[in-house]
């Protein structure tokens, strides 16, 4: 491992000491982030994260509410606010588009994008932005990243700060609807879902839980609206991965 030295001098003797390897960055980063994490201070956390990989900007966004109406799915962020909200409807559009591997697969993956050409950015900031997703508990969120030009990205610490984030927001209070927010399912839904997962079919479940085969239908449909999956099949996978059944 390569270490930085500075020169001391000691009663006329000459030595040469090592600063902290880079090992101890992170121990510091992950102390900075446990203090920002118990606070609930996620711009704090988002800060040191992007101080942590470079980045000149940070946007911090809940993939579970980027499918409503308005900008409550970003959490945090020092984006300029025109851009946020035009780069919503592209999230969402996206979003809609992606299925429920293809999200999965995404995970820890760093992804590379242009912001819009008509756009006026500083002359010092890269019009390609970086997108990381990660989990924390039940709940999907991406980062969003900006950079000075000409600034060399690690892969590694790029998909760490995916890691990192998690473990910051999980350190918060969990209650928070900010942060973790419950998927609003009833306690019917969550039956329904779990026994679609088992392989009923509505007429099964209508059986076992005594009620109708389209009031089946109907608490299924809510399910998918709700988790903002398109078949029975993705709302079983999106289950499965937040821990619902």
């Amino acid at each position: 491992m390569e270490l930085r030295s500075a020169e001391t001098t000691l009663e006329g003797r000459h030595f040469v000491e090592a600063s902290p390897p880079r090992t101890l960055l992170r121990e510091q980063v992950l102390r900075r982030l446990a203090l920002a994490g118990a606070c609930g201070n996620i711009q704090a956390a988002m800060r040191i994260l992007s101080d942590y990989v470079g980045a000149s900007h940070y946007l911090l966004a809940r993939y579970d509410l980027i499918q409503e109406q308005g900008l409550d799915f970003v959490v945090a962020s020092n984006w300029p606010f025109d851009l946020v909200r035009r780069l919503g409807a592209e999230l969402a559009r996206g979003y809609s588009r992606s299925t429920e591997v293809e999200k999965c697969l995404s995970l820890l993956t760093p992804q590379f994008a242009l912001l819009p050409e008509d756009y006026s950015l500083p002359e010092d900031i890269s019009r390609q932005y970086c997108s990381l997703t990660f989990c924390a508990g039940r709940t999907r969120f991406s980062v969003m990243l900006l950079f000075l030009d000409g600034i060399i990205l690690s892969q590694d610490r790029l998909r760490e700060i995916g890691l990192l984030a998690g473990y910051a927001l999980s350190l918060g209070d969990t209650q928070n609807a900010r942060v973790e927010r419950d998927f609003e399912l009833t306690d019917r839904e969550l039956e329904c879902l779990f026994w679609i997962a088992e392989g009923k079919t509505s007429d099964e479940i209508a059986v076992i839980l005594g009620i109708s085969r389209n009031t089946i239908n109907n608490y299924i449909t809510s399910v998918m609206r709700k988790t903002a999956t398109k078949t029975r099949s993705e709302a079983i996978a999106y289950a499965v991965r937040n821990n619902l059944v």
